[in-house]
């Protein structure tokens, strides 16, 4: 079992998914972020909760040579959407993907499955496939 894996059942363990993992470096300091999701929603307590128990877990199997920060958080209203697991999941949000060739769609997620996506846009239905999306997140309009 990986070190991912391991956090995945510790998340689940407390009632909570995994939606990613990022490590990456903000002022000098390494971070080691986790972003959890729940159908009962994520709050502090909640985060607090699972980084105890994820905690033990990089003691064992230390990531970024040791010297890192654990964050645990949800991945907010407006989150970066990287697998169909992620798009699947925001069926009925608002998106905006951008392709290889730098152009921008816009609008509801309808649809997702493992290959595709549609987009309801202000001009009608789009289906794109993963393999034409250099990224993509959900926003919210305020």
């Amino acid at each position: 079992m990986n070190l991912e894996e391991s956090i995945e059942i510790a998340v689940q363990g407390c009632g909570a998914e995994v939606y990613d993992i990022v490590t990456l470096k903000e002022n000098d300091a390494n971070i080691f972020r986790v972003y959890v999701t729940s159908k009962d929603g994520i709050n502090l307590d909640k985060c607090a909760e699972i980084s105890r128990m994820i905690s033990p877990i990089l003691d064992l199997d230390e990531p970024m040579n040791g010297k890192y920060n654990l964050e645990v958080s949800s991945p907010g209203i407006e989150r970066k959407l990287k697998n169909p697991r992620h798009y699947k999941a925001s069926i009925g949000e608002k998106v905006k993907l951008k392709d290889f060739e730098k152009n921008t769609i816009s609008g509801e997620l309808i649809f997702a499955d493992d290959s595709e996506v549609k987009i309801k846009t202000e001009h009608g239905e789009e289906i794109i496939t993963y393999d034409e999306i250099s990224s993509a997140s959900t926003y919210f309009e305020w």
